[in-house]
């Protein structure tokens, strides 16, 4: 059973940043991709970025520049890197896995990933 632990959600004033942490257990084999994605009060699901199997990387365009993902393979766990975060960035944030090393393909889609971490509340003030 694959077991997603996330750490390092907060409040934050704008322009800070924040580094979000998605370790992974359970699963057998070193490839596979993690999606990050975010639901604020009374919006849908959005997916914010992801890191396939082959190390390749997608960022929505409303954060490109300002986030960034990736992957210790060693600790297995990939993070999520938020910089000059601001107020609208404020949400819900999920890791979720995909055993498919090709999901990050339907980005920014979750429909692929089956395993989804519990959330971590960012909290960005003005």
């Amino acid at each position: 059973q694959v077991q997603l632990v996330e750490s390092g959600g907060g409040s934050v004033e704008a322009g800070e940043s924040l580094r979000l942490s998605c370790a992974v257990s359970g699963y057998p084999y070193s490839r596979y991709c993690i999606g990050w994605f975010r639901q604020a009060p009374g919006k849908e699901r959005e997916g914010v970025a992801a890191i396939g199997g082959d190390d390749s990387t997608f960022v929505v365009a409303s954060v490109k520049g300002r986030f960034s993902v990736s992957r210790d393979n060693a600790k297995n766990t990939v993070y999520l890197e938020m910089n000059n975060l601001k107020p609208e960035d404020t949400a819900m944030y999920f890791c979720a896995f995909s055993g498919d090393i090709n999901s990050i393909l339907n980005m920014p889609s979750g429909s692929l990933f089956r395993y989804w971490g519990t959330g971590l509340q960012v909290t960005v003030s003005s």
